[in-house]
């Protein structure tokens, strides 16, 4: 099928979460921490926000025009929470995270606010609310729809490492190396990255792990005037959500995670679990593609022989990279980021289709593009900050440090479990081996003794969280809290997935506050 300009636009434009998603690093509020100052937290709990029409999305959110209003004519309103730099010393420097809101429309039987973060991390949820506005306007009948740029994200202090042309040099890079001569250019470019963000965020680098952006949502709760924080959490999102209710047990009100981050991994045992993921997500479409028989434009009548011609193709685009977008052309690495991000929904099947075949006839431009959605690029060539952000959280998270000799040695693991994508992410492990500040955990803990029960919901087709991390999550948070719903589905989560089961549940928990029996399954 052909893909239009404007399908091509809105491929660019696509609100994504990142390949990422589950992997993350310097200095964030050691583990149990508590606020040196009640009297600090207390004022700015006291703060009155001062909510306003929304303008248009700053670069480090995307761009773009401001949100257009909702079913109803109801418009969003934005606003900024001042929230402490380290939340150690609350009393001391402080910065502004950016909100947005859309009110419920039945205000006599309002709930109260329910607060989503859509993952990453790295993406901003000023700019992600708006555009799947339609899927939760149910939801909004009785909540006041909130998110947020998280602290390091979007309008909220974002942290940018090069400029966008040093960007586009740098995502042309072959990040998966042949020789020493490609592994010393690799560690040249990651350390040139990583002094960048250092030196555009300066002080706040260490500050914008996870622990931080969790006090920040109870701070958030308690200026939004509600009691309970209500959430919503999809990938990175979950992980938010589980540090969150570890921390607030007794403040955890009606929460739902999808598309879960397994809390158990660390970022070998997560980076395997994707490469693992991706790799069935590709089973899967390549079965499709036969089962579709001439209807499939892909050379090969097995699910083997296709993958074999994908990897043809990246190993030819690793000697020789062809024509692209403009003057820009498509490499392995592009290549196999674009595949990537076509597996997150079943929906893009048709655009990797397309774009392996226009590979293959020399024309790169719709694996491009898909890349470019992946990285935050626009039309434009302006870049958001959702990737700088990511490996800033990221290595703010985790502890491990593995140098490019470390993930080599790990590399027959990662080819073992992908093919395709095992190189890709066996290197990715050396993302944060020359960050300049320090991880926090090994893994975070989510135990949330005492917390109201929490719905945790599994695509079994998940390819960026796998399936089993739902399981993980529902053991992790403890007897009577975690409540298991499994998807039988493909993509990147289950709620905006087309499955009216996996909705009703949701909302009936959401709305009525029903909770499903635990292993509830839907298909």
């Amino acid at each position: 099928m052909p893909i239009s300009a404007a399908q091509r636009a809105a491929l660019l434009t696509a609100t994504t979460v990142l390949l990422a998603a589950g992997c993350s690093d310097g200095g964030d509020t050691a583990e149990g921490t508590q606020p040196s100052s009640t009297a600090g937290v207390s004022a700015l709990a006291a703060q009155k926000l001062s909510w306003a029409p929304c303008p248009a999305p700053s670069a480090a959110e995307g761009g773009g025009p401001a949100p257009s209003p909702l079913p109803g004519g109801a418009t969003w309103e934005c606003s900024f929470l001042q929230t402490p730099l380290d939340w150690s010393v609350p009393d001391g420097e402080t910065i502004e995270l950016a909100l947005i809101r859309a009110r419920a429309r039945d205000q006599d039987r309002r709930i109260g606010s329910l607060v989503f973060n859509f993952g990453g991390p790295g993406g901003s949820g000023v700019t992600a609310l708006p555009g799947f506005a339609n899927e939760y306007e149910g939801l909004r009948s009785r909540y006041d729809l909130v998110s947020f740029d998280p602290r390091g994200v979007g309008r909220s202090d974002p942290v940018e490492c090069l400029t966008d042309q040093e960007l586009d040099a740098y995502y042309a890079l072959d990040f998966t190396p042949d020789d020493e001569a490609e592994e010393r250019t690799l560690s040249d470019a990651q350390k040139r990255y990583a002094a960048g963000c250092e030196k555009d965020a300066g002080p706040a680098l260490p500050h914008v792990g996870t622990e931080n952006a969790a006090r920040d949502m109870d701070l958030m709760r308690q200026v939004l005037g509600d009691d309970k924080l209500h959430y919503f959490g999809i990938s990175y999102g979950t992980e938010l959500g589980g540090v969150y209710a570890h921390l607030f047990p007794k403040n955890v009100g009606r929460a739902v995670f999808d598309a879960v981050v397994d809390p158990d991994a660390g970022v070998e045992e997560g980076a395997l679990g994707q490469a693992k993921g991706f790799q069935l997500a590709l089973d899967n479409f390549a079965q499709d593609c036969v089962d579709r028989g001439d209807a499939c434009t892909l050379p090969g009548s097995t699910v083997a022989e296709i993958e074999a011609f994908v990897l043809d193709l990246l190993a030819s685009l690793d000697k020789e990279p062809i024509p692209g977008i403009g003057d820009r052309k498509l490499t392995q690495t592009q290549a196999t980021n674009g595949i990537a991000q076509a597996l997150y929904s079943k929906e893009y099947w048709t655009y990797l289709e397309q774009g392996l075949s226009d590979a293959e006839g020399g024309d790169g431009a719709l694996l491009l593009t898909l890349s470019d959605s992946m990285n935050g690029r626009g039309q434009n060539g302006s870049y958001s900050n959702i990737q700088a952000a990511n490996a800033a959280i990221n290595c703010v998270d985790f502890k491990e440090r593995y140098t490019l000799g470390q993930a080599k040695e790990r590399l027959p693991q990662f080819r073992e479990a992908s093919p395709v994508f095992g190189d890709f992410m066996g290197w990715a492990l050396s993302s944060c081996s020359q960050w300049p500040v320090p991880g926090t955990w090994e893994n975070p803990d989510v135990s949330a003794p005492g917390a109201a029960p929490i719905l945790v919901v599994g695509n079994t087709g998940d390819p960026a969280t796998p399936y089993e991390g739902a399981r993980a999550m529902v053991k992790a948070l403890g007897d009577g809290v975690g409540v298991e719903l499994t998807y039988e589905g493909e993509g990147h989560g289950a709620y905006n997935s087309g499955s009216a089961c996996v909705k009703k549940a949701v909302d009936a928990y959401l709305l009525d506050g029903k909770v499903p029996v635990s292993g509830t399954v839907c298909k």
